[in-house]
């Protein structure tokens, strides 16, 4: 098969230049290959192979690609990098490896076309084009991996337990391909990723994430996620996850799976966001479920301040999982604690004074809040789905009226703590704080209106009762 229309961008005849004054056989190879014969978007970045000297030959070919940014080179791993007109190419010798049971960090010598195919993780990605005067544009597919993109299969070029032993990551990209692609993953090849599933745990929690990531950004999470857990993946990156599997019956009382609820919930919130730490937030609101469930005999199964739980657990597992322990993780956390709060608001009989305090709380990320809220409603009685549909659009009219007429997203307290000082001339104390809270609670219970002359009133009539005189003003 020849693949010369391919090859439209002015880099490759460059390259192919290139390669011929060094006599170096060159190819482009991996995911711009399988993207192209899938007819998807290119990832703007594109890979080659030759054999010989990568950084020679990438030296060559940026010579010659005016405008293009800097060459970087990285002798210990014999590639080099530039961009060019926005895309990203890659240069690499062909090369062999062999791995030690105890790292993915491989032992790499120099190789040929042959032995750089065979080193690739899957059929799909062992695809190459030649950019070689003798046959310009010609597919090398030694492997069948046009088969499997037309069956959409993932499988590995050698038998997968080596594949999967040698370098571990590879399971999860199987999963993460199989995701994205919406491939299924060759029955061998996922059973050998069952008996090999502990070796993850060798890989850095970086490199693990980045995969995971990627599953959590794909249309349908649901599809990767499961998948991590029928691998037995699931249960070395996210445990606490796993815990939340099953249903159990007591006294002919019974609870929904929440696991496979989580699923549902990160499949109903990704249409409607690309904000990956909500995603996030959607996957773990339920995780502290595990830890909080209990029986009531009068009542039932509870999960007394499980949201509250979660977003402590939330913590520990950033952490574990070397995510940033900054801005996502607070935004992960007031998300997965706020969670339930809007459910209790999906009333008729809803007080303006709990939709202030909610959107005070919640402040910028409010509209986050919802989506997750109503991403959360996975129930399928009609009847119930209708309801809760309708009294949403209740809420989110109360909500603007409410917010409209008080402003208390993100508000801070019409009277500052050095005004207070000043009218009471006070040092820093004690009454200050009480005094700055009642403000605050009384605007959100609609005790008094959310503006200067208000605050500074009822300062005055709080400072009353602290004993507190104020400073007379100098004539």
């Amino acid at each position: 098969m020849n693949l010369e229309k391919a090859l439209n961008h002015k880099i490759f005849p460059i390259i192919s230049d290139s390669a011929k004054e060094l006599d170096q056989e060159t190819y482009v190879v991996g995911g711009f290959v399988r993207d192209f014969l899938l007819e998807r978007e290119n990832k703007k970045d594109i890979d080659f192979v030759t054999v010989g000297s990568g950084i020679e030959l990438a030296k060559n070919v940026h010579s010659k690609a005016k405008n293009s940014s800097k060459l970087s080179v990285f002798k210990r791993f014999g590639t080099a990098m530039f961009k060019w007109e926005g895309i990203d190419f890659e240069f690499v010798g062909a090369r062999k490896e062999s791995y030690s049971e105890d790292s993915r960090k491989p032992f790499v010598e120099d190789g040929t076309l042959d032995d750089d195919q065979k080193r690739r993780d899957f059929t799909i990605n062992a695809l190459a084009i030649s950019l070689n005067e003798n046959n310009y544009g010609e597919l090398i597919d030694p492997f069948n991996g046009i088969r499997d993109l037309q069956n959409k299969i993932i499988r590995t070029p050698l038998a997968p337990d080596v594949t999967y032993s040698d370098d571990p990551l590879r399971m999860m990209r199987a999963i993460r391909f199989a995701a994205q692609l919406n491939f299924k993953i060759e029955e061998n090849s996922f059973q050998s990723i069952q008996k090999n599933a502990e070796r993850i745990e060798i890989v850095s929690k970086e490199r693990v994430m980045d995969e995971f990531q990627k599953i959590m950004m794909t249309e349908k999470p649901s599809i990767g996620l499961k998948l991590l857990d029928d691998a037995g993946l699931m249960k070395f990156i996210l445990p606490e996850l796993v815990a939340l599997k099953g249903i159990e019956e007591v006294e002919g009382q019974t609870h929904k799976d929440n696991f496979y609820h989580t699923l549902e919930v990160v499949d109903n919130i990704a249409p409607n966001t690309e904000n990956l730490w909500l995603r996030w937030a959607a996957l773990l609101h339920d995780i502290g479920k595990a830890p909080t469930k209990r029986f009531d005999p009068k009542i039932g199964w509870t999960f007394h301040s499980h949201e509250f739980v979660g977003s402590k657990m939330a913590f520990k597992l950033f952490k574990r999982l070397k995510l940033p322990l900054n801005q996502p993780l607070k935004y992960v956390q007031k998300i997965v604690k706020l969670s339930s709060r809007p459910i209790a608001l999906i009333d008729e009989n809803v007080t303006d004074a709990a939709l202030r305090r909610l959107l005070f709380e919640a402040g910028e990320d409010f509209d986050d809040l919802i989506t997750l809220c109503k991403a959360d409603i996975t129930t399928k009685n009609e009847k119930k789905q209708a309801r809760f549909k309708k009294n949403f659009i209740l809420v989110d009219e109360k909500i603007k009226e409410v917010e409209e007429r008080d402003r208390v997203r993100n508000f801070q307290p019409p009277v500052s703590g050095e005004e207070i000082m000043e009218v009471f001339d006070l040092k820093p104390c004690k009454e200050i704080g009480i005094i700055k809270n009642a403000i605050k609670e009384a605007i959100l219970e609609g005790e008094i209106e959310n503006n200067h002359e208000s605050a500074s009133k009822y300062m005055l009539e709080l400072g009353k009762k602290l004993y507190l005189t104020p400073k007379l003003k100098e004539k």
